[in-house]
């Protein structure tokens, strides 16, 4: 029993415990190219929030990892077999009842750990802080966190050397031979300000790729995955920590 995973704990554990923080790892279930599987951000949101919660409590943090949500904004995918949507005005509802609750127990601080392009809480948690003035709410997409040029060769941002070689660290059973798997080659917008990002329109995922990944995985390897797994829960715990440590009075000098 993990006392920082609050699916391993029992109601013994948590009669006289309390947390700083509340975690909630958030994710999707999509099809990632040939050769990984629906769950792939679920397994990564899993892996990562508990392994960063970990070294997070090790440390002295007192964070509770909430059950992952498993499904994600998938609008785009509308017309990919079995990629299940959840809206963001179900998201909002979503997390609307989770925060009354940790509000309501006396835990004011919350993090939503995204493991899903699509979504994207900011606006959400912007509307929510109006409900919950004396919460500190906040996000992080862990794809973000750590520049993947140091750790990859190939770009891409959807079952891509990254996503597969994470996969083959923490799921190696999960992850089918490369030899099926697609080149994830991605069609550009015709439209030069779309092409830029400077401008932006949702992707219509199957005129945008053939076998639903987005980058090369064939220079996958676990070695890649361990070593960017590593340093990656080596910072999320970082923030993790100075969240739980930082006074909500005080996050600003």
């Amino acid at each position: 029993m993990r006392p920082y995973i609050l699916s391993e704990c029992s109601w013994k554990d948590l009669k006289s415990e309390r947390f700083e923080l509340a975690v909630l790892p958030w994710g999707a279930t999509e099809a990632h190219n040939y050769h990984l599987p629906y769950g792939t951000d679920v397994y990564e949101a899993n892996a990562i929030s508990e392994e960063s919660g970990k070294k997070a409590w090790e440390k002295g943090a007192k964070v509770i990892i909430l059950p992952t949500i498993p499904f994600g904004v998938n609008t785009g995918q509308k017309d990919i077999y079995l990629d299940i949507n959840m809206s963001p005005s179900t998201q909002m509802a979503v997390l609307k009842d989770i925060l009354t609750v940790l509000n309501s127990q006396g835990i004011k601080k919350f993090l939503i750990l995204n493991s899903h392009g699509g979504n994207d809480f900011k606006m959400i948690l912007r509307e929510l802080g109006l409900a919950f003035p004396k919460m500190f709410m906040s996000t992080c997409n862990w794809f973000h966190a750590l520049d993947k040029s140091e750790y990859f060769e190939e770009e891409g941002d959807h079952a891509d050397e990254m996503e597969t070689s994470i996969m083959m660290h923490i799921n190696p059973d999960f992850v089918l031979p490369l030899s099926i798997a697609g080149l994830g080659e991605e069609k550009k917008s015709v439209i030069k300000g779309f092409r830029e990002k400077w401008a932006w329109t949702e992707r219509k995922w199957s005129k945008v790729t053939e076998d639903t990944g987005v980058g090369n995985p064939k220079k996958s390897s676990s070695e890649k995955g361990k070593k960017f797994f590593n340093d990656l829960t080596d910072k999320i715990s970082e923030l993790m920590e100075d969240i739980c440590k930082t006074s909500i009075d005080e996050f600003y000098q």
